[in-house]
């Protein structure tokens, strides 16, 4: 007997509603903006490792089923392309962030969406529905856990099970609340992903996002040919909330939903690398371009943000790329160098550039316990320079570049996409493919050159 009382009931079946009334251009557009994004941090994923090394492991399952593996030029079972795709999409630290749930759920949630909508040849609309109902249920689950879920776990590998697992699950069988419950709810039971992978010299990390899209892709699988899942996972008694989130309250998770849309107010990055380092970025790119400064007259650094950035972005002596792409002092200090983070700045040589290096010595780090109360709602820094002469250059960034509170335009996205996709397929390929997303809503989803 299900229990419809349940909150991952309630939620499933109120946003599988939702998908069956069809949803307002504005929302569709939003759709069609992550899905675009998506693929800007997935292409340049799909040429380094662990894709890399992910193809070569799975290497007998290449070639077979209907789902794409972009980049590529070839295909994979389902639940194989999203684990490829997904770990892809998450490696280059492009991918877009839900700031109140500390959750970037595009990686799990359209790696699913897309595997599945391969294997079953989705329409265009469908697919956005799919990704629209896979954010909207993920996203409200991340924010009502935080920030007690954040300590240990990561919640793109925890919550983005269930991301994708409703994503999955919109696109296989679409209207259809029952298979995206027992889908949901079995997900849920796969959750996994914790901190320590990305406060290590590992590819572990980029793997939560893989692993949480082929969960959700077998469980929708599983769910679509009548496989059960347990209704009150998130709220029973030894269930999701009490064994990782110290017992949230989920009374209104989904009063807002039809509402509020989610989807609508993400973070899309724009440098490539923890977002967490994002807010100082900003704030020295904003002092370089003001004052013309050079690391030559700056005697001291000095970045005032939240905790919980400290404890993840504090690493003042990187040695790997990885490690790099998780350190302010290395972020901030090489944006003051060259005028930007993107992923060519963690080669061996910039790592080891001594101008960058000797700058990172004098770089000190505090944590703001204001800044640390709005966490994680508000990602902010502020940033003090000194400069030899004793001057002192200061800036404060309220919020980060690409936040809700600043977003990037689409404009900003397609520009976004050209720059990270031309590399790889080409600049007359990458443009027919933003057009094509533009317009998925007329279009297949097999109609996309991948």
């Amino acid at each position: 007997m299900i229990n419809r009382n349940a909150v991952l009931a309630d939620l499933v079946a109120r946003a599988t509603g939702l998908c069956e009334a069809g949803f307002s251009t504005e929302v569709m557009h939003a759709a069609k903006r992550v899905f675009l994004d998506w693929l800007a941090a997935l292409y340049p994923g799909t040429q380094i490792a662990p894709a890399t090394l992910l193809r070569q492991a799975w290497h007998d399952e290449i070639g077979y089923g209907r789902s794409r593996l972009p980049g590529v030029q070839n295909t994979a079972f389902a639940a194989t392309a999203a684990w490829i795709n997904g770990s892809a999409s998450h490696a280059v630290e492009l991918d877009d962030i839900f700031k109140d749930g500390l959750y970037h759920p595009g990686c799990p949630v359209i790696a699913a969406a897309l595997a599945a909508g391969d294997q079953v040849q989705s329409s265009g609309v469908n697919f956005l529905h799919g990704i629209i109902l896979g954010y909207e249920v993920s996203t409200r689950i991340a924010a009502a856990i935080q920030p007690a879920h954040y300590r240990y776990f990561h919640t793109t590998g925890t919550v983005g099970c269930i991301g994708a697992a409703s994503a999955a699950a919109a696109v296989l069988a679409p209207g259809n609340a029952q298979v995206a419950l027992h889908a949901a709810a079995t997900a849920t039971s796969f959750a996994s992903g914790l901190q320590q992978a990305f406060r290590s010299d590992a590819m572990t990390k980029a793997l939560h996002a893989g692993h949480a899209a082929a969960v959700g892709v077998r469980a929708a699988q599983a769910a679509a040919q009548g496989v059960t899942g347990v209704a009150d996972i998130l709220d029973g008694p030894v269930g999701f909330g009490a064994a990782l989130a110290e017992s949230p309250d989920w009374s209104g998770i989904a009063e807002d939903l039809g509402e509020k849309f989610n989807i609508t107010h993400m973070t899309h990055k724009v440098h490539a690398c923890c977002g967490h380092t994002f807010a100082a970025i900003d704030a020295v790119l904003q002092l370089r371009g003001t004052h013309g400064l050079r690391a030559e007259e700056i005697s001291r650094i000095e970045v005032y943000t939240y905790g919980v950035a400290l404890e993840v972005v504090g690493n003042a002596e990187p040695v790997s790329d990885f490690e790099a792409k998780f350190s302010l002092p290395y972020v901030v200090c090489h944006a003051l160098i060259e005028g930007g983070v993107d992923p060519t700045s963690f080669t061996p040589e910039k790592l080891a550039d001594p101008e960058v290096r000797a700058l990172m010595a004098r770089v000190v780090l505090h944590e703001d316990h204001d800044l640390s109360a709005g966490f994680p709602q508000r990602r902010a820094a502020r940033v003090h320079i000194t400069r030899h002469d004793g001057t002192v250059l200061e800036h404060f960034s309220p919020h980060r570049k690409g936040d809700p509170e600043d977003p990037l335009s689409d404009a900003d996205l397609d520009q976004k996409f050209l720059r990270l996709t031309s590399a790889v397929m080409g600049d007359k390929a990458a443009q027919a493919l933003r057009d094509q997303v533009w317009d998925l809503d007329k279009l297949d989803l097999g109609d996309l050159i991948l």
